[in-house]
């Protein structure tokens, strides 16, 4: 089963970096593979989301729940689509100085092995890819001054399992 856990240090503040991936409607303009997104239901605390991610000549939509505590996490579920098993978890910490630790955790199985056997040659690639578009964005939203190459941790502290 495929496994990420990596912190980042980032120059934008929890309640920032919290609301950009909050921001699930949004995800098809700025995340690879993500064409379309449609909220089914949404609170402070929860959401119901469809997501349709494509590879090449392969689309899947899949449905997660999304638990929201603001501002110091996110926790998705898988509910329904090509994966066994799904869970994704964000934290978001203050540095103590004005920027964030952002702890990102992702783990996954898929039903089918043909794309397990797909996203194993691609996983590590992907997973930087899609964390760099989720800085992109940051930058974008909330200034390039603040440039999370300035802030970020090195990627040694990545750790792949």
């Amino acid at each position: 089963m495929p496994r990420h856990h990596e912190v980042r240090t980032l120059p934008y503040s929890p309640e920032q970096m919290y609301e950009l991936v909050a921001d699930v409607a949004s995800y098809d303009q700025f995340l690879p593979w993500v064409s379309a997104v449609r909220i089914r239901s949404d609170s402070d605390t929860e959401m119901v989301a469809d997501l349709m991610v494509g590879f090449k000549a392969l689309r899947e939509k899949f449905t997660s729940k999304v638990r929201k505590q603001r501002p110091l996490s996110i926790h998705v579920d898988y509910v329904d689509g090509p994966l066994k098993y799904l869970r994704n978890d964000w934290t978001f910490a203050s540095d103590g100085n004005g920027g964030s630790h952002v702890d990102f955790s992702i783990e996954f199985e898929f039903k089918s092995r043909i794309f397990e056997m797909i996203a194993g040659q691609v996983f590590d690639r992907a997973l930087r890819m899609m964390i760099g578009a989720f800085e992109e964005r940051a930058a974008k939203l909330y200034g390039a001054s603040a440039s999370p190459a300035a802030g970020m941790s090195e990627p040694s502290g990545m750790r792949l399992t």
